[in-house]
């Protein structure tokens, strides 16, 4: 009997997956674990783009009730002499025991460690991480999954996502890799994080502060507010933009002869903000002063 089960969001996914088209949702969900899927591949030796397709394919893309409350993405049951915390839903069985994560890290390590320590996959090794065909089609032929078009569905995944992108990668972003170690119990309070300008910046919500905003990332809140170059005491507002490394002197290289031109409402702050650009350096690049008071309609250099 085998270990990994197709939980109920697998049913679901492969009928949102039918239709092949691209999901937001599902893009998310890579945005988030590649760098943990990369880190994985490394370690592993399984490619990125299988484990980030299963991942999808079995969470529903961290959407399911398993994954959501218990960080499982992947399905595993408690068999195996399993001595940690547990849950039970309906799957083969009345409640199906399944395992119980602190975190997104330890359900993507226990599945790496599934495969490479299972001799029924031991072929799989031989094959190269770029080839997410041969794997796909080996894990369905080894009785990962009891659905016949397995193989299909997570080539199908890895081809519309372009997810073979990250089997040839060299290296990944620690911090988004580090991020999957915090303990979660529900993936959905968590921030999204994404990244601009070289940087990474989330959206503040209704009652964020920087200190609640440094526990949850694991930054000092005094590093956030000054990066920010703002007071650690200040109070965010719903929908500011809060960079987490310190910004840039200007804008990306594909804003070059572009203009930003400024709209009611805006300030030399918020524009700086939205570029993760310092604000010094957004008044040097314009030759303003700090005094100088933007006007409507006004074009603003970015680098």
């Amino acid at each position: 009997m085998r270990k990994i089960v197709v939980f109920v969001a697998f049913l679901l996914s492969v009928s949102a997956f039918s239709q092949a088209r691209w999901n937001q949702a599902y893009q998310q969900y890579v945005n988030q674990y590649k760098d943990i899927a990369i880190e994985q591949m490394q370690r592993y030796r399984i490619p990125a783009s299988i484990t980030l397709a299963q991942g999808l394919l079995e969470s529903g893309a961290g959407r399911s009730e398993l994954t959501r409350n218990s960080n499982n993405h992947f399905g595993i049951k408690c068999n195996n002499g399993w001595t940690g915390r547990r849950t039970y839903h309906d799957d083969d069985q009345r409640n199906d025991c399944f395992r119980v994560y602190d975190n997104a890290f330890e359900s993507y390590e226990d599945h790496s460690k599934f495969l490479a320590n299972n001799q029924r996959y031991r072929s799989l090794f031989n094959l190269k991480t770029t080839d997410y065909r041969g794997w796909a089609k080996g894990l369905k032929a080894a009785g990962y999954a009891t659905n016949p078009i397995y193989a299909e569905k997570l080539i199908e995944i890895i081809q519309l996502y372009k997810l073979y992108q990250y089997d040839t990668a060299k290296g990944y972003d620690h911090f988004m890799a580090e991020r999957t170690k915090v303990p979660e119990t529900d993936a959905a309070a968590l921030h999204s994080i994404k990244i601009f300008n070289k940087n990474y910046y989330l959206i503040a919500r209704r009652g964020d502060t920087y200190k609640s905003i440094g526990k949850e990332v694991g930054i000092s809140y005094r590093k956030i507010a000054k990066y920010n170059e703002r007071n650690r005491k200040d109070q965010l507002k719903e929908g500011e933009v809060v960079w987490l490394k310190k910004k840039q002197r200007k804008a990306p290289k594909d804003y070059k002869g572009r203009l930003h031109y400024v709209r009611e409402g805006e300030s030399m702050y918020s524009i700086a903000q939205l570029y993760g650009i310092r604000l010094k350096n957004l008044y040097k690049i314009n030759h303003l002063s700090p005094e100088y008071q933007i006007r409507v309609g006004d074009g603003l250099k970015l680098r």
